[in-house]
């Protein structure tokens, strides 16, 4: 014979089994609940890559200061070749080179390098941004040359800033310019360290006269969001005609006080600080 305390026991027993077999069934047919905000999946867009674009009598390297800042920041950056050999090519150059990148695409010039963003980002549907970095905005028809400013140390002779090299395959008339060594120390990269600039004016790559007289035959700003970054001391591009090409682009602007042509190098957090609000635009 059972004792009270034992059929209460066994029926506790069998209710609770009851108990969880149901909670079981019940949440085998309920519908998923979502998950918490904290954890749930979203649809973040792709941070953009963002590729830099050298000037004339520079190369990839003179990006350093800013590549390191961008991949620290999360950011995919591609320093890449600019020719130098003429306006028309060079662009094709780096538009070839923007349509081996998936997702959106932030593009930099520095100097003549903006007159190529210009021309490369035409109908690229990728760039999402464009920043300038003391460099030329063209529009149709206009030259790099021309909007150097009227008190640019370029605005004058080129026998008295540059030294012309003939090159091979070069059109008619055509030639490679480097610049002469007082030009670029103090003209050029005067805010930089004296044996800096130096060494930067030894290993300088030439541009040729191609990249300076060739009409430009876009003006991507004109449907692109742009930024400008300029120095308020550059006397290569004077910061007047650097003004005047952001305003009439409409471009968010950052001044660098006594910055020179190459605040690319001397002041790379200002420079980073610009792009960066570029990129943090593109969603």
């Amino acid at each position: 014979m059972r004792t009270p305390s034992r059929t209460v026991s066994l029926a506790l027993l069998i209710g609770g089994f009851l108990t969880v077999l149901a909670l079981g069934l019940a949440r085998a047919t309920a519908p998923a609940e979502a998950e918490p905000a904290s954890i749930a999946r979203t649809n973040i867009a792709p941070k953009p890559t963002i590729v830099l674009v050298h000037g004339a009598w520079a190369d990839a390297s003179s990006w350093n200061g800013e590549v390191g800042r961008l991949q620290r920041n999360g950011y995919v950056v591609r320093a890449i070749d600019n020719p130098l050999r003429g306006l028309t090519s060079d662009a094709e150059e780096v538009k070839d080179f923007l349509s081996t990148i998936t997702g959106p695409i932030v593009l930099v010039g520095h100097s003549y390098g903006g007159a190529v963003i210009t021309n490369a980002a035409a109908g690229n549907s990728n760039v999402k941004a464009l920043v300038y970095v003391d460099a030329a905005a063209p529009d149709v028809g206009e030259t790099n040359g021309q909007l150097s400013g009227k008190t640019s140390a370029l605005n004058a002779d080129p026998a008295t800033w540059s030294d012309s090299v003939p090159y091979a395959g070069a059109p008619a008339g055509a030639m490679q310019l480097y610049l002469k060594e007082n030009i670029f120390l103090h003209n050029f990269a005067p805010d930089l360290p004296a044996r800096t600039a130096e060494q930067l004016w030894a290993t300088q790559r030439p541009a040729a006269t191609a990249a300076f007289d060739t009409p430009s035959s876009a003006a991507a700003w004109k449907t692109i969001p742009s930024w400008y970054v300029i120095g308020t001391k550059d006397q290569i591009i004077t910061p007047e005609s650097e003004l005047a090409m952001a305003h009439r682009a409409h471009s968010h602007i950052t001044e660098v006080p006594g910055g020179s042509h190459l605040t690319l190098i001397s002041h790379p957090i200002a420079v980073t600080k610009q792009i960066l609000a570029a990129a943090r635009s593109v969603h």
